[in-house]
C-alpha cells in the first residue's frame, strides 16, 4: 500500500440535483458518470475520466448548497482532526470508516475552508493524468497569513512564495511535494473556499460547451506558466476551474 501524505487525492460534487449534474458534467467534461457497488452494497456513482475513477457525485443529507470538496490523505484521520480543532478549524462529523474506501472526516479550517482528512483501506488512490483528471487544489482565502499558520500546524505543510500579477500565489508543500496553491480571494465577499481545477485538452471549448449547457464564467481564460486556465459556475451553482496544462 502507498500513502503520499498531504496530497489531495479525491473530490466530490455534493447536490441534490444529481440528475441535472449527471446531465451537465459528462456534455461539458470529459467524464462519465458510472454507478458502482461498494462494499455492503452501498451505490456509489463514480466519476470517470476513461477507465479511470476521479472522483464522485453523492446527495448530502442537510439542506446544503451544491459544492466541489477534496479529499486529503493523511496518516491518522482521528489525530489529523485533533490537530484541525487544535489550529482553530472545525469538525463536522465524527471520523467513519467506509468498508473497502478507508476511514474519513468532514472538517473546515479557522477561515471555513472545507475538505475531507482521508486514510484509504488500501492505499491511497492512484494518481491519474490527461483530460478529466484533478489537476491542481487551489484555497481562495480572506486571511493569507492566517490559512498559512493553519496548515502548517494541522497538516505540517511548508510554504514557497510566488509573485503574480495579481499579488502572492503560495505553494503548500510536503517536503519537495507540491501539494496545493493559495491566493488571496480576489472579492471580500468571497468566503475561504478550496477550488479545484480539472484538466481538458482545450480551455475554451470547455468554456463553450459550459455556457451552452447552462454554465456561466467567473473568471475569463488566462495564461501563465501552468498553462491556460478559467472558473465557471455550473448551473446547480458549483464552483469549478478547467486548465489545460502548459509545456
Amino acid at each position: 500500500m502507498s500513502y503520499e501524505h498531504g496530497r489531495f487525492v479525491w473530490f466530490e460534487l455534493l447536490t441534490k440535483d444529481i440528475d441535472r449534474a449527471t446531465s451537465f458534467y459528462p456534455e461539458t467534461f470529459p467524464w462519465r458518470f458510472e454507478h458502482t457497488e461498494m462494499e455492503g452494497g452501498r451505490d456509489y456513482l463514480m466519476i470517470k475520466a476513461g477507465e479511470a475513477g476521479v472522483g464522485g457525485v453523492l446527495s448530502p443529507q442537510d439542506d446544503v448548497p451544491t459544492a466541489w470538496v477534496s479529499y486529503v490523505s493523511v496518516p491518522d484521520v482521528d489525530a489529523a482532526a485533533k490537530r484541525i480543532v487544535a489550529a482553530g478549524g472545525t469538525a463536522h462529523l465524527d471520523a467513519f470508516d467506509l468498508p473497502g474506501v478507508g476511514r474519513m472526516q468532514s472538517v473546515s479550517d479557522a477561515q471555513g475552508g472545507v475538505f475531507w482528512l482521508f486514510k484509504g483501506e488500501k492505499g491511497d488512490p492512484p494518481r491519474v493524468d490527461g483530460p478529466g483528471s484533478l489537476h491542481w487544489n487551489e484555497l481562495w482565502t480572506q486571511d493569507p497569513d492566517a490559512s498559512l499558520a493553519f496548515y502548517k500546524s494541522a497538516l505540517g505543510y511548508s510554504h514557497e512564495e510566488m509573485t503574480m500579477p495579481n499579488g502572492k500565489y503560495y505553494i503548500f508543500k510536503d517536503g519537495d511535494q507540491m501539494r496545493a496553491g493559495m491566493l488571496q480571494a480576489p472579492s471580500s465577499d468571497i468566503p475561504t473556499m478550496w477550488l479545484q481545477y480539472i484538466t481538458v485538452d482545450d480551455c475554451d471549448e470547455t468554456l463553450a460547451r459550459a455556457k451552452k449547457n447552462g454554465a456561466t464564467i467567473v473568471a475569463e481564460p488566462m495564461d501563465a506558466e501552468p498553462g491556460r486556465f478559467a472558473i465557471l459556475r455550473d448551473p446547480l451553482g458549483g464552483t469549478i476551474g478547467v486548465i489545460k496544462p502548459g509545456g
